[in-house]
């Protein structure tokens, strides 16, 4: 089992293969779940853009959106649950990636989102990039790395127009350099943003970043479970981390769950601030 700098079990073998297949198979014993946990905090701040802003089709962006999850649960109202059963169960391993694009391609033509979503997702995998877009679940792709390299004159095209912007779980991994060429590739506009951070990684250089960019940033009260520890070892790892950075596991990771915070950003010049809760019953209780 190798480890990345952060303590963390790597798992980069699980984003860049031809079908989701490997990912929840490797995600499933670890009861990745934070998907699930985002999904009604996304869709009610992607309704009060809507509401707010008179937006027939907003325009999200996902950062790090590897297969197109979020899209899946928020354009075709998908669970976890069912993306388990339709990836990771033994009776799917023979399939061939072209059965497995025609029963996703079918998913997206039979659930039409009440309300509709326009997804771009960006990612550094390619593979997982193409898989989301041939399925129906991203309606276009952007192919970069904005941590090591500027947006190419294409890809600022592709980027531009966002209404809003969110992450589940790569910020840390992205920092704010990601999320300032994403603000700048918009021009004069400013989409707002949800990112579910890892307790372990800190956010004050992103919200710093982005007030320098004209945002004001809350941070939700609840925390999230986003998946169990791989082993006994990526957990002392990580509470090393933790300590080192000041940050208190007790009662969290150090019970075996690593634990993100949402954190809402959006411009100073809208009149009301970001609303921190919702009402769905399913939420995580800090």
């Amino acid at each position: 089992m190798r480890f990345d700098v952060t303590g963390k079990v790597s798992l980069d073998h699980i984003y860049d293969q031809p079908d989701p297949r490997t990912y929840f198979r490797a995600l499933r014993p670890l009861d990745y779940g934070v998907p699930q946990q985002a999904k009604p905090y996304f869709a009610k701040f992607i309704t009060e853009y809507r509401e707010s802003r008179h937006v027939a089709e907003p325009k999200v962006l996902d950062i790090g959106c590897s297969y197109g999850i979020n899209a899946a649960l928020l354009k075709y109202d998908a669970t976890m649950d069912e993306l388990y059963a339709r990836y990771g169960d033994e009776e799917r391993a023979g399939e061939s990636r072209e059965t497995l694009l025609a029963r996703d391609r079918e998913l997206a033509r039979s659930r039409r989102p009440p309300q509709a979503i326009r997804f771009v997702g960006l990612d550094t995998s390619g593979s997982a990039l193409s898989y989301a877009f041939e399925a129906g679940f991203l309606d276009a792709v952007v192919h970069a790395d904005l941590e090591r390299h500027e947006p190419t004159p294409r890809q600022r095209a592709e980027l531009s127009g966002a209404d809003l912007v969110i992450s589940t779980g790569c910020v840390g991994y992205v920092t704010e350099r990601t999320l300032t060429r994403v603000v700048r590739a918009q021009g004069v506009r400013r989409p707002w943003m949800a990112h579910f951070v890892l307790r372990m990684f800190p956010f004050d250089p992103v919200e710093r970043a982005l007030a320098g960019l004209g945002y004001r940033t809350v941070r939700v009260d609840e925390v999230f479970r986003q998946r169990r520890f791989a082993s006994p070892q990526e957990q002392a790892l990580v509470l090393d981390s933790m300590s080192a950075a000041g940050v208190d596991p007790q009662g969290l990771e150090a019970e075996g769950w690593l634990y993100a915070q949402l954190y809402l950003s959006r411009p100073h010049n809208d009149i009301t601030g970001p609303r921190t809760g919702t009402d769905d019953p399913n939420r995580e209780q800090s």
